[in-house]
């Protein structure tokens, strides 16, 4: 008696080596994938492994081939070398004050200029942000000398504190920063959670400082991240107001090795190392509200 299959059953007993093939085919894809993505991080991580190496080791050694693979012997020496030439600590500090003031100021002011754009109407606001955004055109370099007669005429560029102003202030209220906060606080901040703010009395700063600033955390940390590693990094414009050695940023610092130490690569390349150590820990501690800046506007969207 010959056996009636229905359609139904021929699926079943067919479903599943599909699904299994599905599932090796999956697999296998995500082994490529896994494999594919180790060997660029590797390939990123390679350069500043090698750089480490470097800085541990004497000219001799380090351009040898094969390049070396493991530290060597002569950090002591050539940190010895770096301190003795170069006041490295106290350019080390220095740049940790410009740049610190310099991003909270940045957050501060961005913050606020981004909240009145996107949650005022004055007249005129939106051309005053188009011209404002407009300016984002125009290349730096155009501004360095006018920059430096403004800074000469408010008497900014005596070798004390003030020296450091002009490296601290322009910028403060940045275009890209406003843009960032504005479009950020939009899409972020409700305007019945404001007008539930005014109807219990809190005034306009006071819904500012207290129920903006802590839902824009991560616009924030992002914005931090991206100004900090910028005026970190910052080398013509200090290299323009700086004369005193003692008052060198740490770009400034590390080049002037350069004439020092031609010839000696360990000794520039343990300077640079230590230099990027802080940016490295800031963004490791910052990561998770960094990214969490950069996707909320795509999530939000979507």
């Amino acid at each position: 008696m010959a056996t009636v299959t229905s359609p139904g059953d021929t699926v079943s007993r067919i479903e599943p080596k599909t699904g299994g093939h599905v599932r090796t085919v999956d697999r296998l894809s995500s082994a490529i994938m896994y494999l594919l993505l180790t060997a660029l991080a590797l390939i990123s991580v390679y350069p500043f492994w090698w750089m480490i190496v470097a800085s541990t080791r004497r000219t001799a050694t380090i351009l040898t081939i094969p390049p070396p693979a493991v530290p060597g012997g002569a950090i002591l020496q050539n940190y010895n070398e770096l301190v003795s030439q170069i006041p490295y600590w106290r350019n080390m500090i220095n740049s940790v004050l410009v740049a610190g003031v310099h991003t909270a100021l940045v957050l501060f002011f961005c913050s606020l200029g981004g909240y009145a754009f996107a949650k005022f109407a004055f007249p005129g606001r939106d051309k005053l942000f188009a011209l404002m955004l407009a300016t984002m055109m125009i290349p730096g370099v155009l501004g360095i000398i006018p920059s430096f007669m403004l800074m000469r005429w408010l008497g900014w560029l005596n070798p004390d504190w003030r020296n450091y102003l002009p490296l601290i202030i322009p910028g403060v209220a940045n275009a890209f920063g406003i843009f960032w906060m504005r479009q950020y606080i939009m899409s972020a901040i409700p305007d019945d959670l404001m007008d539930a703010a005014r109807i219990d009395g809190a005034h306009e700063f006071g819904i500012y400082w207290r129920i903006i600033l802590p839902v824009i955390t991560p616009a924030l940390a992002a914005l931090a991240i991206f100004t900090f590693m910028g005026k970190w990094n910052d080398f013509f414009w200090p290299l323009v107001i700086l004369k005193e050695r003692s008052m060198y940023t740490l770009p400034v610092a590390l080049a002037s090795l350069q004439s020092l130490y031609a010839n000696e690569l360990g000794v520039q390349l343990l300077g640079a190392t230590i230099a990027i150590a802080p940016v490295m820990i800031v963004f490791l501690m910052s990561a998770r509200r960094f990214m969490a800046g950069l996707t909320a506007g795509a999530i939000k969207g979507a």
